[in-house]
């Protein structure tokens, strides 16, 4: 599960940067292919890719930053219901890399039943899949952070999977505002063992943060 050295952060030659973003650009640019919908941990697909899992409150953003991602307008498509899906999405990029939409979590109208069956999947996958590199974790730069949100840091912590938290819709907030939110995320990204150190913004509306990002996530591709 080691990603290449150094990362994408932290390189310093323009030409290393400009090169890790034209891979990027490239991987995202390829294929893209719906594999299959599991519901259950029986169901899951053989481990043949690294996988980079999304996961976000309902209503996140995060359908809309997969979509942005690979340049599509419908790959991921958000269930007009928060809550309703509850299946873990495959998607094979390039035949080199798997990406993972999760079911949104903090649905306040679902069943109590319901939020301990997520959590008890979720968990599952996180701490059952050795090809799982990374969980992409999505908050919304517009709200505050959730109770929601902190628990699934601490199951990432638990289940000792490491995790990259996302801002999205950053374009929806000033820039006073958004400087407070960020300082105030990253101060929590500190207290975790499991969070990469580094906290991506991004807008799905403008394209903000998605070059850097895929550069990011493609260091975990299959060469």
């Amino acid at each position: 599960m080691m990603q290449q050295e150094p990362s994408f952060r932290e390189l310093k030659d323009e030409a290393d940067i400009a090169a890790a973003l034209e891979e990027g650009r490239r991987l995202f640019a390829g294929s893209c292919d719906f594999v299959f919908g599991a519901q259950k941990l029986g169901q899951l697909p053989p481990q043949t890719l690294p996988e980079i899992a999304f996961a976000g409150r309902s209503n996140v953003g995060k359908s809309s930053l997969i979509n942005a991602l690979t340049g599509r307008k419908t790959l991921a498509r958000a269930s007009s219901e928060p809550g309703r899906t509850k299946q873990l999405n495959f998607f094979d990029l390039a035949h080199r890399l798997m990406l993972v939409d999760m079911p949104g979590y903090g649905f306040a109208r679902a069943a109590k039943s319901v939020k301990e069956d997520w959590q008890e999947m979720m968990f599952d996958y996180l701490r059952g899949r050795p090809c799982l590199h990374r969980v992409v974790l999505l908050l919304d730069a517009r709200v505050e952070m959730k109770v929601h949100d902190l628990d699934v840091m601490k199951l990432l912590d638990r289940a000792a999977v490491s995790f990259q938290v996302v801002l999205t819709k950053c374009d929806d907030v000033k820039p006073t505002a958004l400087a407070r939110k960020q300082a105030e995320v990253e101060a929590e990204i500190a207290r975790h063992a499991a969070a990469f150190p580094y906290l991506s913004l991004t807008s799905s509306q403008t394209g903000q943060g998605i070059e850097a990002l895929r550069a990011e996530l493609a260091e975990f591709a299959l060469s």
